[in-house]
């Protein structure tokens, strides 16, 4: 398992195990050279970024509402995907598993 944190200001400090890179294309580059997937998590700027590259995404639906909540995926963020699965993950946790067509 390979742990990358990105930091457009180089200033996170990250555990010793945990690779600190600055750039998506620091992170495609990267990804060309291992021989596993690449899990990208992050907020909106970080989804927004790697879009154009993701192939699949898992979704987590969450049952809370949170009243003053700023941050939200766009309606049609994942038009260019289908879903691939779907599961229950218990305490009304619900995942989909999209891959882009």
């Amino acid at each position: 398992r390979l742990n990358i944190v990105l930091s457009r200001s180089g200033k996170v400090e990250a555990p010793p195990d945990v690779m600190k890179l600055s750039s998506k294309s620091e992170v495609l580059e990267l990804a060309k050279y291992l021989n596993r997937d690449v899990f990208i998590i992050g907020g909106a700027e970080v989804f927004k970024n790697f879009a154009d590259v993701i192939d699949k995404w898992f979704v987590t639906e969450v049952p809370l509402v949170i009243e003053d909540a700023d941050t939200f995926m766009p309606t049609n963020f994942l038009d260019e995907f289908e879903v691939e699965e779907t599961r229950e993950l218990g305490d009304a946790l619900h995942l989909e598993i999209l891959h882009r067509r």
